[in-house]
């Protein structure tokens, strides 16, 4: 009869009071760090999955240090996932040419991590050999219970959803001997991640799990609040919806009770409106690089316009692609000025808020295979002006 949070409770009070505990204290509403957390991170070593993995994730707890140094050691691509998925999937961390032992094991802490690491978009192409991950509690049939924020379980569904793992990349645990328990089957859902090795102070334990792990991003249940707060999910839903996949969101039905709302009148507009307005500079889709439309003529010259700038667009990405995007993400502006040759588009908005709530909405957002840069315009409009020529 003991839920998931009991089992945690259990193991974190039991760490803290036989004095297995380390730093950081106290390891409640953690993933713990534990006394022979290197050790059991030192024998990973020993494993053919390890030695033949080019590149590997692992998460960033302070338990799995060792297992990070280890692969910097062995000159693998290390994959660390940014903190709470906030401003993407990965960092690579990249120490500098002929970096001393020191300086790797600098670069394996949470302080090399900031600062020896490039992002990784969803553009980068990462084909991840070995998936590292912490615990709170595992069992031997490589049943596993985080500390139960979903991280580690959502981050393994977007690296399915992006082809970075495929079914056979074998997932390994790093815990203590006493955080391997009995963990009742019920108490798992078909988004819990399963492992296959567990690595603890004394022993490896080969799992032979053979419960499926996640297929990938179970969309019924993600909310908007998620959404909002894991930008780069904006992006994969996107890429899957435009695959036929069904990405309804848990709390969707709330989103159709609100349906009529201004971005969905905007919305309207922007579906209806296929002619450019005609302003000085603005050409016709597909006769030039350059389109000025107009989505809201009524309020042009209010000479409250912000502008959004977006940028890294791929050559292969269409005007039409963009505003299909736009729609998604709910994010419609008043007007849009597509120049496709220069690889950007500018976005205008009825106010600074609505421009930077678009910023936030888009943040993240993947096109033709690249991560587009979108940020406010540098320079601003002046009151009724169409075109803006520069980004600077």
């Amino acid at each position: 009869g003991a839920s998931k949070w009991d089992v945690r409770q259990k193991v974190w009070d039991y760490l803290e009071a036989h004095g297995l505990a380390e730093f950081p204290r106290p390891v409640h509403r953690r993933i713990p760090n534990f006394k022979g957390s290197h050790q059991a991170c030192c024998s990973i070593k020993e494993l053919d999955v390890f030695s033949g993995a080019r590149e590997i994730k692992v998460d960033p707890d302070k338990p799995l240090e060792g297992v990070r140094l280890a692969a910097l050691q062995a000159r693998k691509t290390l994959l660390v996932p940014t903190p709470r998925l906030r401003t993407g999937l990965f960092n690579k961390i990249v120490p500098p040419s002929g970096a001393t032992k020191e300086i790797l094991r600098i670069c394996a802490t949470s302080r090399g991590i900031k600062e020896y690491s490039v992002p990784v978009g969803l553009d980068g192409k990462a084909r991840v050999d070995l998936v590292v991950v912490g615990s709170v509690a595992v069992s031997e049939k490589g049943w596993r219970i985080g500390k139960g924020e979903g991280y580690a379980d959502m981050e393994y569904a977007m690296m399915v959803s992006m082809g970075a793992v495929q079914e056979t990349t074998p997932v390994i645990t790093i815990v203590h001997d006493c955080q391997v328990v009995d963990i009742a089957e019920e108490l798992l859902d078909d988004h819990d991640l399963t492992v296959d090795y567990i690595l603890t102070p004394t022993r490896t334990i080969k799992t032979n799990c053979k419960r499926p792990k996640p297929q990938g991003i179970i969309w019924r249940k993600v909310s908007y609040e998620m959404l909002e707060k894991i930008p780069i999910l904006k992006s994969l839903r996107y890429r899957e919806k435009q695959t036929g996949k069904d990405v309804t969101l848990q709390d969707e039905h709330s989103d159709l009770a609100n349906a009529i709302t201004p971005a969905a009148l905007n919305e309207k507009a922007m579906a209806g409106n296929t002619r450019p307005q005609a302003a000085a500079g603005s050409a016709q889709i597909g006769q030039h690089d350059v389109e000025s439309d107009a989505l809201s003529p009524g309020l042009e010259g209010s000479g409250v316009i912000t502008t959004v700038y977006v940028g890294n667009i791929p050559p292969s990405v269409r005007v039409s692609e963009l505003k299909c995007a736009l729609r998604e993400f709910h994010a419609i502006p008043l007007r849009l000025n597509w120049q496709g040759a220069q690889h950007r588009a500018f976005l205008d908005y009825k106010d600074k808020a609505t421009a930077e709530s678009a910023v936030s909405s888009l943040k993240g957002l993947s096109l033709g295979g690249n991560t587009l840069r979108v940020e406010l315009a540098k320079i601003q409009r002046n009151k009724g002006q169409v075109e803006i020529n520069s980004e600077k």
